[in-house]
């Protein structure tokens, strides 16, 4: 039996938040991973050699002033990170958009093409930067999440002139916010705003919850970048951080059952049975559910919400690519009519050309992902579920040969998965990614103050709020942590 103050289940970006907060308080921190690398769902895994990104991953929260950036430098984390001038190109068939990092510079794209609304172009944006200046600098420090202190009350009780933009906007979508600016009919904008949606927020303009989809647009401007040598590389860093504040990481020990243990809980890994008073789970509802002798129906009912989004059919390759040295991230739409999914809608991460570790000599690594709806997938047999996502990746493939042929020409070799493989990666029910997408809807905010599932055991992820991207889990797992502990016996030594 080994003693622990807190356990943390799951290595993605919120376990290793939670964990790294844990153990820089001083407490005795256990961090179980059922794989042999860290990162969840954006990790970086190698095969045959090479290292490939478990999903298409654009980074942000790397400034110095952001999370990850403060943990750079605090915990002095090895870790190259570069800023990229374009963060993500946007190909359709009427137009190719480099997305800079420069909210000025986007709207100048905007107001620059033909027939565009020049005024409502500018009005909307100023709404936009208005509910991003709200929202985002949160996140700078998860103390201003709640629970809050009466110093973070402070904090906000001075910028409460800055929310006043947020009310109206709560319940509604984004369509609805285009509509008010008369901008629902300018093609160009609307499908940017639909691929960036797809990615972040999980559903399109039509649907996606208003103040999340507009601060969501500032993602290219705030620490937004890449990683020297994939994802992973930022992930193994905070493995080697709580490792050197004392924690244990236990890598391939997959967690097999939880047991209410008097004030506290035992945790039955391979081989190894834990114990401690406070367990924070990095996992779906769904997973936790399958560790509890009797799981809350609270949880069940969380676990439904998560099963109504998307799962990922995927494509890594490796490409020959000479021109555009540095990494980049591309956002193809075959037919900007449809919805943007199922192969009609890719995103690419290509690795750059100095990143020579991750590829044979000469080559990238490239991959490509897609949203597939489960619960398309979940009603078909089996053999219909392989025909569905062959079909799925070879639309991948007709619309990365439309929409960049130079990446098409260049392959060199070529992985499939589907959502049955993601799981195996990384150990999702199901292979679902993305938390819980935020369509409109009041719902959204119930999950403001992170409360226990049962007595010492909570849940954070991109499931919880305050939802996706690995900024948000992250910020969502310290904040998990300063509030299980302000409520707990536990205390750092």
């Amino acid at each position: 039996m080994e003693d622990f103050d807190v356990v943390v289940i799951g290595a993605g970006f919120g376990g290793l938040a939670a964990a790294l907060e844990a153990a820089e308080r001083g407490l005795r921190v256990g961090l179980c991973e059922a794989m042999k690398y860290p990162g969840g769902c954006a990790s970086t895994f190698t095969r045959d050699g090479v290292q490939y990104e478990s999903g298409a991953t654009l980074f942000s929260g790397l400034d110095e002033a952001q999370l990850f950036g403060q943990w750079r430098t605090r915990r002095d984390l090895p870790v190259h990170f570069e800023r990229l001038a374009v963060p993500i190109e946007l190909r359709t068939p009427a137009m190719t958009l480099p997305v800079p990092d420069d909210r000025a510079a986007l709207i100048d794209a905007f107001c620059q093409m033909p027939d565009a609304p020049v005024r409502q172009i500018q009005s909307f944006f100023a709404e936009q930067a208005a509910v991003s200046e709200a929202l985002w600098p949160i996140f700078d420090d998860p103390a201003r999440l709640p629970p809050l202190s009466w110093r973070a009350i402070g904090w906000h009780l001075r910028r409460l002139h800055r929310y006043r933009v947020l009310p109206r906007l709560v319940g509604r979508p984004l369509l609805s916010v285009l509509r008010r600016h008369r901008l629902d009919g300018f093609e160009p904008l609307r499908h940017y705003l639909d691929a960036l949606c797809q990615i972040t927020v999980q559903a399109s303009v039509a649907e996606a919850e208003a103040p999340f989809a507009l601060s969501t647009m500032d993602y290219c401007f705030r620490g937004t970048g890449h990683i020297h040598g994939g994802i992973g590389a930022l992930a193994w860093a905070m493995v080697e951080a709580i490792k050197g504040l004392g924690g244990s990481v236990m890598l391939s020990s997959r967690v097999r059952a939880l047991k209410a243990d008097g004030g506290g809980w035992l945790i039955q890994t391979r081989g190894r049975q834990l114990r401690a008073p406070l367990v924070v789970a990095n996992l779906l509802p769904q997973a936790a559910a399958s560790l509890l002798p009797t799981p809350p129906p609270a949880l069940s009912r969380h676990g439904q919400q998560v099963a109504e989004g998307w799962g990922a059919a995927m494509l890594y390759r490796t490409v020959r690519l000479s021109e555009r040295p540095e990494p980049f991230h591309l956002e193809l739409v075959a037919d900007p009519s449809k919805p943007f999914i199922e192969g009609n809608h890719v995103f690419c991460s290509v690795s750059g050309q100095s990143e020579s570790a991750r590829a044979p000599d000469g080559l990238r690594t490239l991959t490509a992902s897609t949203h597939v709806p489960m619960g398309r997938l979940r009603e078909s047999t089996q053999s219909d579920q392989a025909r569905y996502i062959a079909g799925i990746q070879d639309a991948m493939r007709q619309t990365i040969a439309q929409r960049a042929p130079e990446l098409a020409a260049g392959t060199a070799s070529e992985l499939t998965a589907s959502p049955r493989t993601f799981a195996r990666f990384t150990r999702r029910p199901e292979g679902l990614v993305g938390g819980i997408p935020r369509r409109s809807g009041l719902w959204n905010y119930r999950g403001l103050l992170p409360r226990p599932v049962l007595p010492g055991l909570y849940l954070v992820g991109d499931s919880v709020f305050p939802g996706q991207s690995t900024l948000a889990t992250a910020a969502g797992g310290v904040r998990t942590v300063r509030a299980a502990l302000a409520g707990s016996a536990v205390i750092a030594a």
